[in-house]
């Protein structure tokens, strides 16, 4: 049997026992590529809706098996199985796509050989033609694959500086520039690896392109962190030390800061960067102010920022195992979990099966159920929360949700290039289209009654993504729970004027202290 191999980085690629396959079928590259990356059965009527959407169904089934045909003749031999309303890739054809060696690459944590498996990106400039269904599918599993290549770029850097090899972590920084100039996380990642390197020069002048396009492209300057690099007086090490634990075959990406009787734990929202997360200035002060009350912990959950990137969305049961390894890895003894938004299920689940564990509870801007039902008004419809997520996954890369996530930072450019930046370097479109739908079906309302730790809800009147009935709802559920409203529209908790959510955290805190 020969041994085929498929390359999807690029334009699609059929190679037989190492020689080149010249297949002129579109279609047929599609359905090789697609077929491949399905690992299993596909349905005929799908596959050939797919390919001709503006057949019928007899005539795009009767093109799917003329295809078929076509494809293995010029191949030179069977490699499908199929029966009447299914197809896939032989199971005893020797067959290899490149794609899936740069996820078990990555899976590995060999990011240096995913790194040389990705040579551009999933499917770049092919289409089918016509045949939009293929085309978002396309988008979504480049995007998703892309994103993991930006985790092991920025892996690489880090481990490269850190062992002292400056020029490859300036060969790598240098790539994750080039698939995102406009991200000063990237850029300087860059100017730092070269300026550890000793080539200051380089430095400066890829500062100054940097510079230039912010200037050009977003019409913001530099961030302070951006400019401290190119002090004279500034350590370049002087950066946050990102840790990695490995808990249930996935790497998870932590930091924690200052000391205290207490931990606090804060995770906020559905996206997070441990790194890029201090780099808005309000943000950066309202964690500051956090380390004044006891020992700060962030971490990002798997396939979010820094942590792995994973296949599945992480679920409310997989998320609070995460928060479990990062407190074992900080060796936490008493944590207060700080759950924003649509990470408050998880430390809602985490609180009720590991209470000892748990100092107390702060629920900012949370619900407790994914979308409405009859007898949970408080949140959008499956069909409204769709439109919006598909609308966000639409405009994926800008400074998209601002406007009702942070209303008093809509209008400031450099907010919406931070919040943009942030979007881009914590998932792919699909990536957070797959978190989003997840959220959507959760529930927690069941286990809200069963907290037994202190807790304190915190909710804007006026927020604009989550109203505040879901926040009355979740208090009143919870016994004893403490429930404070606050002016306000912002949903973020550092936005608009965050030192009444700190006077809140700190009386509670008051209350744990042994």
């Amino acid at each position: 049997m020969t041994a085929f191999s498929l390359g999807t980085f690029g334009f699609p690629e059929v190679h037989a026992d190492g020689r080149p396959i010249k297949l002129a079928l579109r279609k047929g590259l599609a359905l090789l590529v697609y077929l491949a990356e399905a690992k299993g059965a596909v349905s005929r009527d799908v596959m050939a809706t797919w390919l001709w959407p503006e057949a019928d169904r007899e005539t795009g089934l009767a093109r799917l098996r003329r295809l078929l045909h076509r494809i293995e003749l010029a191949l030179g031999e069977p490699v499908f199985e199929t029966d009447r309303t299914s197809m896939r890739w032989s199971p005893a054809v020797a067959l290899t796509v490149d794609s899936h060696q740069f996820e078990t690459a990555c899976d590995r944590a060999a990011f240096e050989e995913a790194c040389q498996i990705y040579r551009g990106d999933f499917l770049a400039g092919f289409s089918p033609e016509d045949s939009p269904e293929f085309d978002d599918w396309a988008f979504f599993r480049r995007e998703a694959l892309r994103g993991r290549l930006v985790h092991a770029l920025e892996r690489l850097v880090q481990d490269k500086n850190a062992a002292g090899d400056h020029f490859a972590a300036t060969a790598y920084a240098g790539r994750l520039v080039q698939l995102d100039p406009l991200s000063e996380v990237y850029g300087r990642h860059l100017i730092r690896s070269l300026l550890l390197s000793g080539d200051r020069s380089a430095a400066e002048r890829h500062h100054a392109a940097l510079t230039q396009r912010l200037r050009d492209e977003l019409g913001v300057v530099p961030e302070a962190e951006t400019e401290a690099l190119m002090s004279p007086a500034a350590t370049a090490q002087a950066v946050p030390t990102t840790r990695y634990v490995k808990g249930s075959g996935v790497h998870l990406a932590y930091q924690t800061y200052g000391s205290g009787a207490l931990d606090i734990l804060v995770m906020p929202g559905f996206v997070s960067h441990v790194e890029r997360v201090w780099e808005h200035p309000a943000s950066r002060t309202f964690l500051a102010s956090l380390m004044k009350l006891g020992r700060l912990i962030v971490f990002d959950r798997r396939g979010i920022g820094l942590s792995d990137r994973v296949g599945a969305a992480p679920g409310i049961d997989v998320t609070a195992e995460d928060i479990g390894t990062v407190l074992r890895a900080a060796e936490s003894r008493r944590v207060v979990l700080f759950g924003a938004s649509e990470c408050g299920p998880a430390c809602v689940k985490f609180a009720v099966d590991q209470p000892s564990r748990v100092a107390g509870l702060i629920l900012f801007g949370a619900l407790a159920k994914g979308c409405w039902a009859e007898d949970y008004p408080h949140a959008l419809r499956a069909s409204q929360y769709d439109a919006w997520r598909r609308q966000l996954v639409a405009q994926w890369g800008g400074p998209v949700g601002i406007e009702a996530f942070a209303p008093s930072l809509a209008g400031d450019p450099q907010a919406r290039a931070w919040w943009a930046g942030l979007l881009r370097a914590a998932s792919s479109p699909g990536g957070i289209s797959a978190v989003l739908e997840a959220f959507r079906d959760a529930d927690v309302r069941h286990l809200l009654p069963q907290i037994t730790v202190p807790t304190l809800v915190l909710h804007r009147q006026g927020d604009k993504a989550v109203r505040i009935a879901a926040g009355r709802d979740v208090a009143s559920r919870i016994p004893g729970a403490q429930f404070v409203e606050l002016d306000g529209h912002d949903h973020w908790f550092f936005a608009g004027d965050h030192r009444p959510v700190l006077e809140a955290v700190r009386r509670f805190t008051e209350t744990l202290q042994p």
